[in-house]
């Protein structure tokens, strides 16, 4: 085991349910996936996939789903609580490429403000994808006036969880995300706000696509 992900292993996970988040997240994540299974391969990688909630949700609909994830609380229940899903252990800094190939959508749902190194785990993304692949990544909205609304409002400790222990260590906006994608070789094709009205939304979520050949 890397040091890595020695360092990252601990977040702990009670069960395999999904989570009060899921409730605006996962009917976003099916609207950016409708029409992506044109060719009839309806393959992903869930970089991050956690308690396996959200695969096991997308495998009902007909998906299939691969995913890692470096909590071994995360992997031992989505192994129990979903048996049919293909969930390992690992990490967003390991060359998962190598390990089970190249697909043609990866998503990572509320990781990238959990990641030490984001550039590595944005390249670990780029790479498990096809040429002409689909990334789908969320992650908690940052912006002007929510920021604002949060420190008037005197919720800023709250909001950025500082004592939480293998919490949000990143903070993104739809600018900075945006950088991240496109330094990483994607181009980012839509973002969305998610959960409350769009200036003081709960989460973005991105598209970008891997070029093809």
């Amino acid at each position: 085991m890397t040091t890595h992900l020695r360092d990252i292993e601990g977040y702990r996970y009670e069960n395999g349910a999904l989570n009060t988040s899921h409730r605006y997240l996962l009917p976003a994540l099916r609207r950016c996936l409708n029409g992506l299974d044109a060719t009839g391969s309806r393959r992903l990688f869930d970089l991050g996939c956690g308690n396996g909630a959200i695969g096991a949700s997308l495998a009902g609909a007909g998906w299939t789903v691969t995913g890692v994830d470096p909590s071994a609380d995360g992997v031992a229940a989505a192994r129990v609580y979903h048996p049919g899903l293909s969930v390992h252990t690992g990490s967003g800094y390991d060359n998962l490429a190598a390990r089970f190939g190249r697909f043609p959508v990866v998503i990572s749902l509320e990781v990238i403000e959990h990641v030490y190194a984001p550039r590595s785990f944005a390249r670990t993304l780029a790479d498990l994808l096809e040429p002409g692949g689909t990334a789908i990544l969320s992650t908690p909205y940052h912006g002007y006036w929510k920021n604002l609304a949060l420190s008037l409002s005197g919720r800023m400790d709250r909001h950025f969880t500082a004592l939480w222990d293998h919490g949000h260590i990143k903070f993104w906006s739809r600018a900075t995300l945006g950088t991240l994608l496109e330094e990483a070789g994607l181009k980012v094709v839509r973002f969305d706000r998610i959960g409350r009205v769009p200036p003081f939304a709960k989460s973005m979520i991105a598209m970008a696509e891997k070029p093809g050949c």
